[in-house]
């Protein structure tokens, strides 16, 4: 009876300490304290983000962020909470008036889309079930599947190819310079690197993005393992140095690897004789990349179809939809046409990871076999719902309508004494500058310099920059769906304005030196 009733007096003990426990450890979870309240708030950020994008022309295109706000940005890290009010109180007054603007009908810097109302809509409910695209069965693979084989047909390349989704061109050229590689290095370079092996190289032009020299160097072939090979006068390689390139390396022992096809150099737009370069790789048996980081999508244009002929013949082909597709950051494409030689650059499947045939892993859909990143975001989501809701008819109509706008850009340029068409209008880049009366080759570049800040400050364009022939010239790249005819005209009226006071200023200063003297 003693050992019983000490038995029965312990286990008390332990349910009552269990319960000072539970007390003491009260379980947390993020998820809104008040449902209906967050709900309210949810609502406004809706309508506050279409409000944004409805009234986007009544906005400077970008503007200065000032110092304070800046400095708020230096804050200590939170340690308590603060209402989710307060928080989106600071996004707005903090952040919202302050990108890069690049969701304005007057940007035309580098290459950036601008994204749609739905897409924005998209991202949400993509973040909302918040998958993770690396593989499994789950709806979202398919959603995936479906967007690279409407890709593959949108591009005429053939279906039985393979392909991912991407972060943007620079991943896209990654990957497929990363199935080069490890298809034609000749020995399993997945096994044994690179250490002591031939001597592998890509060839492309001078004008080549910069993201192919980060491939190079990433995949361990470094600066020397990229050729680069002079440009005719439209910018376009040239093709007899490249075959010269590729026989010397022969001669001498290097291997050569992968030629890499501009499709829209990022200056200026060439598009390299893509049937010509296809036709050297064939012939001496190298891998042949197309980077169409943006001007691989004129193809949905049949006007401008003919430009890319060859580029169906491609091994691989690299391009964003977040550039000319016009939909949010982020989402690139890589397609490749050996499915299995894709597949075997990446696949790695340990314990933890084994593709079953029932369950959650009981699925073919396994992303992660086919590129770097094992955590995926749901990026087909947005593209799968816009080509659903637009067809790509449209995205073709808006690329051609780009490009006819950039043909008058370069007619109203063309039309003013004051400016210098640098380089004749290709595709849809116009690079041209404000000259004035000046001359000098030195005080055109600073005067343009110059010119180029004071358009993005005053907040009524934003053009980028870029050297062509030597020349400093203002680069207005036109991958915008909101832009119409009205905003060039602003834009030339802006950039003549803004040209004749930095001149004037600069024939006053003139002056009082002379006088001074």
């Amino acid at each position: 009876m003693k050992t019983e009733t000490n038995v029965q007096v312990s286990v008390e003990n332990d349910e009552n300490s269990m319960d000072e426990q539970h007390a003491i450890l009260k379980e947390e979870s993020l998820d809104p304290a008040d449902w209906d309240t967050f709900r309210t708030l949810g609502h406004r950020m809706v309508d506050d983000m279409i409000d944004y994008l409805r009234s986007v022309r009544d906005r400077p295109v970008w503007q200065p962020i000032p110092e304070e706000v800046s400095a708020s940005f230096r804050e200590p890290l939170p340690r308590s909470p603060e209402s989710i009010d307060r928080v989106y109180e600071d996004f707005r007054r903090r952040i919202l008036p302050y990108p890069t603007g690049n969701i304005h009908p007057r940007f035309w810097g580098w290459v950036m889309g601008n994204g749609t109302a739905t897409a924005m809509m998209a991202e949400m409910l993509a973040a909302g079930i918040n998958l993770n695209q690396g593989g499994g069965a789950q709806a979202g693979g398919l959603v995936e599947r479906q967007v690279i084989d409407w890709c593959k047909e949108m591009l005429g390349f053939p279906r039985e190819a393979s392909g991912i989704l991407v972060s943007g061109g620079s991943m896209a050229n990654l990957t497929g310079l990363a199935v080069a590689r490890n298809s034609l290095a000749g020995f399993n370079i997945r096994r044994e690197g690179l250490c002591g092996g031939q001597m592998l190289r890509i060839y492309g032009s001078t004008e080549v993005h910069s993201s192919v020299t980060k491939a190079a160097e990433l995949l361990g072939l470094g600066q020397k393992g990229l050729c680069l090979i002079p440009v005719r006068e439209d910018f376009t390689i040239d093709v007899s140095a490249l075959r010269h390139a590729i026989r010397e390396d022969q001669a001498s022992g290097v291997r050569p690897l992968c030629v890499v096809g501009c499709a829209g150099t990022v200056n200026t737009g060439a598009i390299d004789p893509l049937e010509a370069l296809a036709d050297i790789c064939q012939e001496e048996k190298v891998w042949f990349h197309v980077d169409g980081a943006f001007g691989a999508l004129a193809y949905l244009a049949p006007e401008l179809r003919p430009l890319l002929t060859g580029m169906e013949r491609a091994d691989s082909i690299a391009f964003d939809m977040h550039k000319w597709m016009y939909l949010p950051y982020e989402v690139g494409c890589t397609l490749v046409r050996d499915p299995e030689a894709h597949r075997l650059a990446f696949t790695l499947t340990p314990e933890y990871l084994e593709h079953t045939t029932r369950g959650i892993p009981g699925s073919d859909l396994w992303f992660s076999d086919y590129g770097v990143q094992l955590s995926r975001g749901f990026r087909a989501l947005k593209v799968w719902m816009s080509l659903k809701e637009h067809g790509i008819d449209a995205f073709g109509r808006l690329v051609r309508q780009n490009v006819e706008q950039a043909r008058y850009l370069e007619k109203l340029v063309n039309e003013h004494e004051e400016l210098e068409l640098i380089v004749p209008a290709s595709l849809n880049i116009v690079c041209f500058r404000y000259r004035g009366s000046l001359t000098d080759p030195v005080a055109l570049d600073a005067l343009n310099k110059e010119l180029l800040l004071r358009l993005h400050e005053s907040g009524v364009a934003a053009p980028s920059y870029t050297v062509v022939h030597g020349k400093y010239a203002l680069r207005t790249c036109i991958t915008n769906h909101r832009s119409r005819r009205e905003d060039f005209e602003l834009f030339i009226e802006a950039v003549l304005r803004v040209g004749r006071e930095i001149t004037g200023s600069l024939d006053a200063d003139s002056s009082a030196t002379d006088a001074h003297r």
